[in-house]
């Protein structure tokens, strides 16, 4: 059975999404990530087949919707995030999962694309069964899901630089490099800017994402609406 496993910060104001503001506030910006990782709790609940685990940093006592968010994880192992950037604390989430489930495959994917649904992660878990490795690459030049039938080559994380135009790149060129035959997952946009919230609300317009999204939209003036 596959683990997908789930990276994510904690939506406190301030921590989170900050490049959603201006047009909203710290706190719309948090309850924009809460939506958005519920969004995603749900969809890999329902994905059939699947061992879901998380991977936190931040405080979940001290976000946005912290009692809805904690009953949405009722069950799920948790894992606090360790290291001190994002390549090392995708590897040792990796390694850890690794550790506590045996021979099993990773799929991970993060908070950024509320628009992912069991059927697109079923699909994924479904690819991974007939490569060594899946990618799924966000329009930014980053990537969404990482996917390793052996999760111990995500110690290759640590040497790729994260959050540049190339790091979905570089993350293929690490994992081919080491010989794992590697296959593309769909191209998807993740949620960083103001646009992206909008095209991605769009997407699924009848998710918690899209509702907060929809709501700060509401709350500007007319010239402030983008």
């Amino acid at each position: 059975m596959t683990v997908l496993l789930v990276v994510a910060k904690a939506p406190v104001p301030g921590a989170v999404k900050t490049r959603l503001c201006p047009p909203a506030t710290a706190q719309q910006a948090a309850q924009i990530a809460a939506a958005a990782l519920r969004d995603t709790l749900d969809a890999v609940r329902a994905t059939p087949g699947v061992t879901p685990v998380l991977a936190s940093t931040g405080r979940l006592t001290e976000a946005e919707d912290a009692a809805e968010l904690t009953a949405a994880l009722t069950g799920w192992p948790v894992l606090d995030q360790r290291g001190a950037g994002l390549g090392d604390r995708l590897a040792n989430a990796y390694a850890e999962v690794a550790a506590a489930y045996p021979g099993r495959p990773v799929l991970q994917i993060g908070m950024d694309t509320p628009q992912l649904t069991p059927v697109r992660l079923a699909a994924a878990v479904r690819r991974l069964r007939a490569a060594d490795a899946v990618l799924g690459r966000a329009r930014d030049g980053g990537w969404w899901s990482l996917g390793l039938r052996d999760p111990r080559h995500a110690d290759v994380l640590r040497g790729v630089p994260m959050s540049t135009p190339d790091t979905g790149h570089d993350t293929w060129a690490a994992l081919t490099g080491r010989g794992l035959r590697t296959v593309p997952l769909p191209v998807l946009r993740d949620v960083d800017e103001w646009a992206d919230a909008l095209a991605v609300a769009a997407e699924v317009p009848d998710g918690r994402f899209a509702r907060e999204v929809a709501a700060v939209q509401l709350a500007l003036v007319p010239g402030d609406r983008r």
